[in-house]
């Protein structure tokens, strides 16, 4: 009998598949007071549950540094984690960053900002140059008039922002909108400094007619937005002042309700913290991944916000 049971114990071990075993995934965001990331974080663990054999680990800087996120995926690649999804703040210092992970055989993704230089194995995110054009395109539909504008921005040394901010350019160029000097401003990804450009360059630029966010740093301080807004309300409601924002988050979207903003285009962080799990379980299982998923846009205007809210 005692045979019998090793012996099943023995082919149930040999049956058992690879993947079965717990797998520590990290996923690290450019800077976790940016409630942007919080939606990844939320879809990456709600996927890790629903593997049901992974833990998904969430940490980054507090604030906009990429020095803090290259020592913080450091001390990760020291702890020999599974695999490592990443949001790059800075391409030229995360590339050697990944070079350093991947050579101590751990897999690493990027998320949201991309390193297409490095040897990350894969990106999840949005088409950046696209999110940019489709900002510019919503500003050029609600005032094909034209005028000034400026753009805010947020890490200079961000490869995904860059992208952006050319889309919007590149939607804008031959039509009667003019960049202002200065524009765009880089805020690091803090709310409140992004709100106190947008009221510098809207002090410095009277006749400023619209100021494009590329990501939505200025909403996720919405006291503080709705207060620069209330100022030009008049010039909003009447159509001379426009503001067009990056991203889709639910206190933009109640800004956006309540009259404070023209346009939100928005992406899909939730859906990014997905897949970047199921990309990183396939990449361990030794199947062939996509090199680059796109995760889509919305748009939202006033006549569709009130739905996006339910």
């Amino acid at each position: 009998m005692r045979k019998i049971l090793l012996a099943g114990i023995a082919v149930a071990m040999m049956v058992t598949p690879a993947f079965a075993a717990n797998y520590r995934f990290v996923i690290v965001p450019k800077a976790m007071n940016n409630p942007f990331f919080d939606f990844a974080r939320d879809g990456c663990q709600k996927r890790a549950k629903e593997l049901g054999n992974i833990e998904c680990i969430y940490k980054g800087p507090v604030e906009h540094e990429p020095a803090t996120q290259a020592q913080i995926i450091q001390d990760f690649v020291t702890q020999k984690v599974d695999g490592l999804a990443i949001s790059v703040a800075d391409v030229a210092a995360m590339t050697k960053t990944i070079e350093a992970a991947t050579a101590a055989g751990i897999p690493v993704i990027t998320f949201d900002a991309d390193a297409p230089g490095s040897k990350r194995i894969a990106y999840i995110g949005t088409n950046n140059k696209e999110f940019g054009v489709a900002l510019g395109k919503q500003l050029l539909k609600l005032r094909p008039d034209g005028g000034k504008y400026a753009m805010v921005s947020g890490g200079p040394g961000a490869k995904n922002l860059a992208e952006r901010v050319d889309g919007v350019r590149e939607a804008l160029k031959g039509s009667k909108w003019t960049e202002v000097a200065g524009s765009p401003t880089f805020c690091n990804d803090d709310p409140a400094l992004a709100v106190q450009q947008m009221t510098d360059v809207r002090t410095a630029t009277p006749d400023l007619a619209a100021i494009v966010p590329v990501g939505g740093w200025p909403m996720f301080a919405p006291e503080g937005f709705k207060a620069f807004a209330s100022r030009s309300k008049k010039d909003i409601d009447s159509g001379k002042f426009t503001l067009v924002v990056a991203d889709t988050l639910k206190m933009q979207l109640e800004l956006l309700r309540d009259g404070y903003a023209n346009a939100l285009v928005g992406q899909r962080p939730f859906e990014m913290g997905e897949k970047a799990m199921d990309t990183l379980l396939a990449i361990k299982k030794g199947e062939k991944v996509p090199e680059i998923v796109y995760t889509g846009l919305d748009l939202v205007t006033k006549d569709n916000v009130a739905q996006m809210l339910k």
